[in-house]
């Protein structure tokens, strides 16, 4: 689907390129600048220049470090000391834990049933970290009922998954590496879920050339950002199992940044089935050797579905490696 050609950011959202730029300097003594490599298998096989954006290589494996750590380090000493909250699917509770650890803040991380039952890797490695892990609910939604149930009883700070400028600002500075890098990038496809990665970028990225086209890649099955859009406005919908884990869970009916920004920004989002994620599993593993999760081959899985295409140079964000590995190749038969 299209989105509208309309302004960089809508009237009610404050953030803009310079909060990017300060996120990037706040968050560099614990986070990686990642290489950008060319992928000469996709190179090829789409006749264009194809370049892998490496997320996965961050310390937590996800790229949901980099606006875990701008917010927790944009927090008073008071407030780090009081500690932080948070909910998620798996990647952004594993990185807040993490960047907690770094910084001596306590952190709590609610996650539901669902995410308990299907990444419990991801829960070990949250409570080595030293987290309090608190399971609650059957959505994602639900898990962030409970944070904000503690943020009010026990004065804690929530770290938003995704709808926090702070979060948006700090996965923003992946738009920026991209473009030191590469500069003549003309498309960027992007896993979408809630959007703060996409917002980010697409604001750093658009900011020093409209002309880049921002494609977001999520799963058909319940893409809640997409069918938000469609619906023009937040809307709620049932959460379904997927190989791709991480893009699932809602956007929040009270969203304030990244619904609109999303709108605003994003040319295009295309929708990826679970044969067409698998298969792109498959082709990393086989041809860059790289065990991925689902999610963090998404733009993958668009490339090669023919679902999103462009000349000129073309990036692709993996986004995670952080997966159950067994059963991930037991799926794919590997």
């Amino acid at each position: 689907m299209k989105a509208e050609s309309r302004s960089i950011c809508s009237q009610t959202i404050d953030l803009n390129l310079l909060h990017i730029y300060e996120a990037k300097k706040r968050i560099s003594p614990l986070v990686r600048h990642t290489p950008l490599v060319k992928s000469n298998p996709l190179s090829s096989l789409f006749n264009h220049d194809v370049f892998l954006k490496l997320e996965f290589l961050q310390d937590p494996g996800a790229f949901k470090v980099r606006g875990a750590t701008n917010k927790i380090l944009s927090l008073s000493p008071t407030d780090r000391k009081r500690g932080v909250v948070t909910f998620s699917t798996g990647n952004h509770g594993l990185c807040t834990c993490w960047v907690a650890k770094k910084t001596d803040t306590p952190a709590v991380v609610c996650v539901s049933k669902r995410v308990a039952k299907l990444s419990p890797k991801r829960i070990e490695f949250m409570r080595a970290l030293g987290a309090e892990v608190v399971v609650s609910g059957d959505t994602q939604d639900e898990a962030g009922e409970m944070a904000k149930e503690l943020v009010a009883s026990r004065g804690l700070t929530l770290i938003h998954p995704f709808d926090d400028p702070f979060v948006i600002a700090g996965q923003g500075t992946i738009g920026l590496e991209l473009l030191e890098d590469e500069p003549s990038i003309s498309s960027v496809l992007v896993p979408l879920s809630g959007g703060g990665l996409i917002s980010g970028i697409a604001l750093a990225m658009k900011s020093a050339r409209a002309s880049i086209k921002v494609i977001g890649v999520s799963i058909e099955n319940a893409p809640v950002m997409y069918e938000s859009i469609k619906a023009c406005h937040p809307i709620e919908m049932k959460e379904v199992d997927s190989i791709a884990e991480s893009l699932l869970g809602g956007i929040g009916l009270d969203n304030r940044y990244t619904f609109e920004m999303v709108r605003d920004l994003v040319d295009e989002i295309v929708l990826v089935s679970e044969e067409e994620i698998e298969n792109a599993l498959s082709f990393t593993l086989e041809n860059h050797h790289w065990l991925l999760e689902g999610a963090g081959v998404a733009g993958i899985a668009a490339l090669l579905s023919n679902k999103a295409s462009g000349a000129g140079k073309t990036a692709i964000i993996l986004s995670g490696s952080n997966c159950e590995a067994r059963s991930l190749l037991k799926q794919l038969q590997i």
